[in-house]
């Protein structure tokens, strides 16, 4: 059912209307476009996003979208490295005013309403996961169970960090607990296994390789794939 939901979202295209774009870090940058009053996505989904104002190769990629509906806007976070891609550069040539295509939403990384959660983040795997904890903070019949965040990043640039631990402060049964090394985040994945084991929920998202590795992970120590969401991201 979800994949025929994806595939019917897919052929649904809608404009967005860019209304800022700044840095977060030095190579990171987000797009706040408008958002239609019918365009709604599950906290965790992904859109497919086109550059329209000129002719790009490949110029569909997909997204996470790192805001909720409820924000009433359409947040893109990614990272642009100094020699970016046509796609990337184009996407640094938007003003505000100019346009992108996007359709979906795409996707089932989306909490489970009920069971302990761990979510791991990787660098920019992090946008999901900001979204997911947002969306927890405006829900009217959310569920208090334990949410652990991990997020790995090697440089210690930790997007959305400020907005993370103020939604960590006024929920205690969210911890966000911030690594910089694989040994750190296998020791803290495993931590949460030994305590909730199968009855527990598990989230990777970010670059291919560490999600795959987390999934591997975690599967070695007896959790079942059924209990695993990833969210891959390429070319990172």
């Amino acid at each position: 059912m979800s994949f025929l939901k994806d595939m019917f979202s897919i052929f649904k295209k809608r404009e967005l209307t860019l209304l800022e774009s700044y840095k977060e870090t030095n190579d990171v940058y987000t797009f706040v476009f408008e958002k239609d009053q019918d365009f709604i996505w599950r906290a965790g989904q992904y859109g497919l996003f086109s550059i329209t104002h000129r002719a790009v190769k490949n110029g569909t990629k997909p997204f996470s979208i790192a805001s909720t509906p409820s924000e009433k806007v359409v947040k893109i976070t990614t990272r642009i490295g100094n020699t970016p891609s046509d796609y990337k550069q184009a996407m640094l040539e938007l003003k505000q005013g100019m346009k992108m295509k996007v359709s979906g939403p795409v996707g089932a990384f989306y909490l489970d309403n009920s069971s302990p959660s761990l979510l791991v983040a990787g660098g920019i795997g992090i946008t999901p996961i900001r979204s997911i904890l947002t969306e927890l903070e405006t829900a009217k019949d959310v569920v208090e169970r334990p949410i652990q965040v991990l997020y790995l990043d090697s440089h210690s640039s930790y997007l959305f960090k400020d907005e993370l631990d103020e939604m960590a402060g006024r929920r205690p049964w969210i911890q966000v607990i911030y690594l910089d090394s694989r040994e750190q985040l296998d020791q803290a994945i495993s931590r949460f296994v030994n305590e909730y084991n199968n009855r527990g929920k598990y989230y990777a998202a970010g670059p291919k390789s560490l999600v795959e590795s987390v999934s591997s992970h975690l599967q070695k120590n007896a959790i079942t794939k059924q209990n695993i969401k990833k969210d891959a991201f390429f070319g990172y």
